[in-house]
């Protein structure tokens, strides 16, 4: 099943709820994210499962592609940006299933990647989704 009719929010809507989300990342880690590419796909690629071991497409519903900044030299140029990516699909099954607020569980997920960024732990990303208000 896929969820595509009127009911559920497009990806322009998811767009802005992750931009939001980063947006509200309290200084100075914030000021770290800006050179962060923002995606949202419906799944993730075959590509993207297969880097994290996830073989099911409905299992994914964020990814952090990129080196943590304590990894990236101030030298380096030419170099890609990072990239949060939001997988629509799954994460509307999963609006579905849990009831937990749209905003909420965007903002979960753009939190936990963003996290990635910075090579958080999972306690330290808590931490962080705590500090960041709505």
């Amino acid at each position: 099943m896929k969820y595509e009719d009127a009911r559920y929010p497009t990806a322009e809507v998811f767009e802005l709820e992750a931009r939001g989300a980063l947006a509200s990342i309290p200084a100075p880690l914030g000021e770290q994210l800006e050179g962060i590419a923002l995606r949202i796909d419906e799944f993730a690629s075959a590509d993207q499962l297969a880097a994290v071991g996830i073989e099911c497409r409905w299992n994914l519903t964020g990814l952090y592609e990129g080196r943590p900044i304590s990894e990236v030299s101030i030298w380096e140029s030419g170099t890609l940006p990072a990239v949060i990516s939001l997988f629509r699909q799954p994460l509307l099954r999963e609006w579905e299933e849990t009831r937990v607020g749209l905003r909420d569980l965007i903002r979960h997920v753009v939190i936990h990647e963003a996290g990635h960024h910075f090579g958080f732990s999972d306690d330290d990303m808590h931490a962080l989704e705590d500090s960041v208000s709505d």
